[in-house]
């Protein structure tokens, strides 16, 4: 049995809690997942090419996208990893991404936490492809 860990009383998590976010009684719903594909087909390419540079996980976040849309990764792997990148997608979270360095820990926190659940169905071809896209995006600004 693993023990919740205790947060400080110091830090103000306003009910944050990234298994909530990849809970998969919610994020495998029918409805959920079409909601968070919308949300990740408007608000992905404009997040990742605003932020790429300043997020560690840039190249995790675009490998992801591409397993998300590849056919052979299991629905419900898409589903999770849908609710990660909507979580990432999503301008109002447990820390505003407007804040220097701290701002994506919560996202960073959530990613962690679906790739433990799910990460196997990211294989190398999709990090190859995270690569080259994030590679580009430095020389010329695009979209894949």
């Amino acid at each position: 049995m693993i023990a919740r860990p205790k947060v400080s009383p110091d830090v103000k998590t306003d009910g944050f809690d990234p298994t909530r976010v990849l809970d998969p009684k919610r994020a495998l719903v029918p409805a959920v997942i079409k909601v968070n594909e919308e949300r990740v087909r408007r608000g992905f390419w404009p997040k990742i090419v605003r932020t790429a540079s300043k997020i560690p996980f840039a190249s995790d976040a675009v490998a992801v996208w591409f397993c998300a849309r590849d056919p052979a990764t299991p629905r419900a792997a898409k589903g999770m990893m849908l609710a990660a990148l909507a979580y990432f997608v999503m301008p109002a979270d447990a820390i505003p991404d407007v804040l220097a360095v701290v701002g994506f820990t919560d996202d960073a926190a959530v990613f962690a936490a679906m790739l433990a659940l799910v990460g196997r169905y990211v294989k190398p071809r999709h990090k190859v492809e995270a690569q080259a896209f994030l590679d580009r995006q430095t020389q010329d600004g695009s979209e894949p």
